[in-house]
């Protein structure tokens, strides 16, 4: 929501035409998002750690792409144990 907040005043036709990259598997308010700006192709780093709300993404039309990056698997592992408190937090345990 931050990366979409910080492209600026964009018209609903880019949106439509745009894809999102992400690391992780797109939370709920995340996917709201991605619905309510119209992007209609999300590409996953990974979604071991967290799956989020692909299937109900999918299920209006979002094409998605899990990659299972070794990057991003190791970005998240890296942050769960550093920062257990808000891995926590961000995912309501």
């Amino acid at each position: 929501m931050d990366a979409l907040e910080n492209a600026g005043r964009r018209s609903a036709s880019f949106y439509r035409a745009s894809t999102l990259y992400t690391t992780l598997s797109p939370c709920s308010m995340c996917s709201g998002a991605i619905l309510l700006y119209g992007i209609p192709v999300v590409v996953i780093g990974e979604n071991r750690s967290f799956m989020g709300e692909e299937s109900w993404l999918a299920g209006r039309g979002v094409k998605l792409r899990v990659v299972q990056d070794d990057r991003c698997i190791g970005l998240m592992r890296d942050f769960m144990s550093s920062h257990p408190e808000l891995w926590a937090e961000d995912i309501g345990e």
